[in-house]
């Protein structure tokens, strides 16, 4: 798995659990999907994601770094 889809896979993993919770516990739990958005919508223009730094320090590897 290169980093591009972990962050992807984790980002629509955390909405939805968000969102249930938000259904099943409490409302408050929108603002951590309105943080996850915000976070991938600044990282698209910036270039900077804190998970992608992660992932990159547990060894994942770039989508350009893998060789099909």
């Amino acid at each position: 798995m290169t980093i591009e889809n972990a962050v992807r896979a984790f980002a629509g993993a955390v909405i939805l659990i968000s969102l249930g919770l938000a259904h099943f516990v409490s409302p408050g739990w929108l603002w951590l999907t309105a943080f996850v958005g915000l976070n991938l919508f600044q990282s698209a223009f910036s270039g900077f994601c804190p998970l992608a730094t992660v992932l990159r320090k547990l060894g994942l590897k770039p989508a350009c770094a893998v060789k099909s």
